[in-house]
């Protein structure tokens, strides 16, 4: 049948180009017989390879590749068609794609995946040869698991191994959207899915996105395994069989530790049995171990500074998952008592790369499949039983590694507290450390106090992680507790940690507070944005300010991007000059959503702008009113050391006067320095777009090469004009600007279609033009619906 209908397919796709040539039913013939034509098709030259392209499958399409670049052809056009017959939608910024093959084979995957796509619905998927998923895999870079994860029971299914071989080599970000909760077959396949692609893989990324309710074992299962945590290989079996990768891996660490075991003589002989003292017969071991889903022959004993908590003094009470206290279990008992010291050769680090599973050992243990035991019954262990990881000896009071350090936020809110100990923290030395992942994100989960602290007491050795991007989780006293794991990383010599990302509904400090408390901790940053919708929405509710956030002097830092929306709070200069002061090295300032509490406040800015950030390019005020600062605005666009600045929504010609634009057209033409110029949301209208193309005229010394007009009630025929006035200007100065892009999102261009599309021709004759099919009455109408 498949067959019969590859066979009638290319003559029915050349139907409309009748009478059809001899070279269309020679091609036509040709893509029939591919399987023993293949060889010699790819020597055919450019231009029969290029009509004979479009009539191939996709298995043969892709084949293809090479012999296309070679014969100097390209075979984007098609795929951006069969993207367009067979997904039928616009990819979102489909401006910005550069290979349309990569791009559709990646989508076909995860549609065939999520079985949303039949591959009997198009001839050109049809083929006997084509595996939709292994034959698309290999370009697949980022990867969406939904709803109940059937997509990883698919992928760890053995007639999928190949393919998961391929995701390994090829998946960059791995992203979960919309969990539910599922049972512990579909967990175990989880582990399996996540060992591979992470811990054995190449994935860099990992995101999770609205989980309203979050199943608290899934959610720090998945947390875990990013950072790299998890039980030996042995427990990790693929279809009845211990991971060949953990058993290559153990094997070529047992014949090193032989070794150096030689090397070392009677001294690691020694060693060996004082620590086979230390632990205790492997019964004892066993009973310990049975609820924890981990490998504990050579559990390592990292400390675990995270979410500093009372001393070890303080008797062991801990607090359950669901908030209520209960005695101590038989493994809490256990991690209330220091931890015997391993050797230092076991306790190396193995953050961010591929390291060696732990050695195997003789003993019996069991290996139970309780995943939620690993999660959350270890995770009751009292974190003060855990030794720093190279320095404590045997017996030494461990407080001095988890009393909290002067100015620690956590020790001052509530949040990172609990009584007796910490509990909810995944405990590290009860697991195994594989390669871990460099960017996490949170989006649209709510984080409980039990999930920062695990997440805490992760992130607190989590060397390989480089960007942290936390939005909408509800954190409201819990930031404190993140920010105790972070700056225990920060104090790692090996420590990566470079971009913080922190939005919320509401906030729970002033955000210069906050500010100044992540700078402090985190000296090291290169990226914050720290943004909030409203303020804390409970009248006193907010915590009495920490001492060590607001009167302390911020260390020098090494931030070069600060991206700050305020909840409406009023802008102090006072307060943000201390951050200013701290960050020479700043490069780019984004200010949304302030107020400024008097006229001078934006003239002070300025002013401490200039003197403690030379370094600074980019410049950016979103939603902040300045109708009233027109001296301001042109002293910006005037500075030299400017090379972008944005001004989106702030009512620039609210009240100014009539000669305001012209000023400034002149004081952009006079500055030779700015490369961007940013004026979304400014009511600009025709007029004043026209306007606009003086910039570019014969007498001025203007560089700018990027304009951005979006959202500013544009008509086709104003457009039309201000292109016909550009064009006028480029012939005086005979066709040499450097205007190069401009950007014309949302405006009116639909109330004219056929002007529009004129005004655009000519345009994208002279730049780049980026625009959108906006339907401006629809937005009328929905801005009606909400006054």
């Amino acid at each position: 049948m498949a067959a019969r209908c590859g066979r009638c397919v290319p003559e029915a796709a050349m139907a409309a180009e009748r009478p059809r040539s001899l070279f269309a039913l020679s091609a036509a013939a040709v893509s029939r017989s591919m399987a023993a034509l293949e060889r010699d098709v790819w020597a055919l030259p450019g231009h029969l390879l290029r009509g004979l392209l479009p009539l191939l499958t996709v298995f043969h399409l892709e084949r293809a590749e090479d012999a296309a670049r070679r014969a100097g052809v390209s075979t984007q056009p098609i795929w951006r068609k069969l993207w367009d017959d067979v997904m039928k939608t616009r990819p979102p910024n489909s401006e910005s794609i550069t290979c349309w093959r990569k791009k559709f084979l990646e989508t076909f995957f995860s549609n065939v995946l999520h079985g949303v796509l039949d591959v009997s619905s198009d001839w050109r998927l049809n083929d006997r040869h084509f595996s939709p998923l292994l034959h698309s895999s290999p370009h697949v870079s980022q990867l969406t698991l939904c709803n109940m994860l059937q997509g990883a029971v698919e992928l760890t299914a053995e007639h999928n191994h190949k393919v998961l071989e391929n995701l390994a080599g090829s998946l960059q970000i791995l992203k979960f959207q919309h969990l539910l909760s599922c049972d512990q077959s579909v967990r175990r396949s989880l582990v399996l899915l996540l060992h591979r692609l992470i811990h054995h893989g190449s994935v860099s990324q990992v995101s999770m996105c609205s989980w309203p309710v979050p199943d608290p074992v899934l959610l720090v299962l998945i947390l875990s395994m990013s950072a790299g945590f998890w039980r030996s290989g042995n427990a990790l079996a693929y279809h009845g069989s211990p991971c060949g990768l953990c058993r290559e891996e153990d094997k070529a660490q047992s014949q090193e530790s032989a070794q150096e075991g030689a090397e070392r003589g009677c001294t690691a002989e020694r060693e060996g049995s004082s620590g086979e003292d230390q632990k205790g017969s492997p019964e004892e071991a066993e009973a310990h171990m049975n609820s924890v889903l981990s490998d504990p022959r050579n559990p390592p004993s990292w400390q675990n500074p995270a979410c500093e908590e009372t001393s070890s003094e303080v008797p062991c009470d801990h607090t359950n998952i669901q908030g209520g206290s209960s005695p101590c279990s038989s493994s809490e008992q256990l991690s209330c008592h220091p931890v015997p010291q391993k050797t230092r050769r076991r306790l190396k680090p193995a953050v961010g790369r591929k390291r060696r599973c732990l050695r195997r050992s003789r003993g019996r243990y069991a290996d139970p499949e309780d995943l939620y035991d690993f999660v959350f019954t270890v995770a009751r262990e009292d974190n003060s039983g855990l030794l720093d990881k190279s320095r404590t000896t045997e017996g030494e009071n461990t407080e001095n590694w988890t009393s909290s350090s002067p100015g620690s936020p956590c020790t001052s809110h509530a949040g990172c507290k609990k009584r007796g100990g910490s509990a909810g923290i995944f405990s590290l030395k009860a697991a195994h450390r594989f390669r871990s992942v460099s960017t996490l994100e949170l989006f649209s989960i709510p984080l409980t106090g039990e999930t920062c602290r695990a997440l805490s007491n992760l992130l607190s050795s989590w060397v390989s992680l480089e960007n942290l991007i936390l939005s909408y989780n509800g954190l409201h006293a819990n930031i404190s507790c993140i920010l105790s794991g972070l700056r225990a990383l920060s104090r790692h010599p090996e420590c990566r940690f470079r971009v913080l990302r922190v939005s919320d509904m509401f906030s729970h400090m002033p955000c210069m507070e906050l500010i100044r408390c992540v700078l402090s901790a985190l000296p090291q940053l290169h990226t914050l944005s720290v943004s909030f919708d409203l303020k804390n929405h409970l009248e006193g509710s907010r915590p009495e300010e920490s001492p060590s956030c607001s009167e302390a002097e911020i260390p020098e830092s090494c931030l070069e991007v600060l991206d700050i929306r305020f909840p409406r709070e009023p802008l102090h200069t006072a307060f943000l000059l201390p951050v200013l002061k701290a960050s020479k090295s700043l490069q780019q300032l984004s200010l949304d959503s302030a107020t400024l509490p008097c006229p001078q406040e934006l003239g002070l800015l300025l002013e401490v702008l200039r003197e403690c950030t030379p370094n600074l390019k980019k410049l950016s005020f979103h939603d902040v009113n300045l109708a009233e600062h027109q001296r301001e605005v042109l002293l910006l666009l005037q500075d030299p050391g400017l090379q972008e600045i944005t001004f989106s929504f702030c009512r620039l010609f609210e009240s100014s006067t009539a000669g305001f634009l012209s000023e400034i057209i002149n004081t952009v033409k006079r500055n030779s320095s700015l490369k961007s110029l940013k004026l979304p949301g400014n009511r600009l209208g025709n007029q004043r777009l026209v306007a606009l193309a003086d910039i570019f005229s014969e007498d001025s010394s203007s560089s700018l090469c990027q304009l951005d007009v979006s959202s500013n009630c544009i008509k086709p025929d104003g457009l039309l004009e201000f292109t016909k006035k550009l064009e006028g200007h480029i012939q005086q100065r005979g066709g040499q600007i450097p205007f190069t892009h401009l950007r014309l999102f949302q405006n009116w261009l639909d109330q004219d279609a056929e002007t529009a599309q004129e005004a655009l021709r000519r345009l994208k004759a002279l730049c780049s033009v980026v625009n959108d099919s906006w339907d401006s009455s629809q937005a009328f109408a929905d801005y009606i619906s909400v006054m």
